[in-house]
């Protein structure tokens, strides 16, 4: 399958929350839209949770900035069905330079859609939820991963998102 592009960051100073995917699926790749596939349920989780005001359309992923929110991914230029295809080295190296992005923009808050990738790199078991250290100074959140093939129940996966919204505005009440 012939990638349309690379998706492009949402990022820009100033943003209350950043999400980041591991890399992009072969759906996405194919349209250009950020969590296209059929399945995924990271737009309605956005707007169930309260972090939009209302359900937007893979299509409209550039709005999230009008919202506080930037999202990128580990593994730019590398579509696959699934994160079990990407290679251990591709996640370090990808996240070098999300800590460089990071370091660049200070996002309030950094929340990981699934814990499998940033749990290669850290090299421990997390659980999902507020973590106790921070990335690049700001607050880090790990999600249960949006895509329908987590087997976790939707009500449970949409519990972490709307304590994120809680958090988002917690730490901007604060600031």
């Amino acid at each position: 399958m012939a990638l349309k592009n690379v998706l492009q960051d949402y990022l820009q100073p100033g943003l209350d929350l950043v999400f980041v995917g591991f890399n992009p699926s072969l759906k996405s790749a194919e349209v250009g839209y950020y969590y296209a596939g059929r399945n995924n349920q990271f737009w309605p989780f956005l707007n169930e949770s309260g972090l939009t005001d209302r359900l937007l359309k893979p299509e409209e992923d550039h709005l999230l900035l009008d919202y506080g929110i930037g999202v990128t991914d580990i593994v730019k230029g590398r579509a696959t069905r699934g994160i079990g295809d990407l290679k251990g080295d591709e996640y370090v190296d990808g996240f070098d330079v999300l800590n460089k992005k990071l370091r660049k923009y200070k996002p309030r808050v950094v929340c990981f859609n699934g814990k499998s990738g940033y749990v290669k790199v850290v090299k421990e078991k997390r659980d999902y939820g507020l973590q106790d250290e921070r990335l690049d100074g700001a607050v880090l959140f790990l999600a249960p991963s949006t895509s329908g093939a987590l087997p976790m129940p939707r009500v449970e996966k949409l519990a972490y998102y709307v304590a994120l919204k809680s958090l988002v505005d917690d730490v901007k009440g604060k600031a």
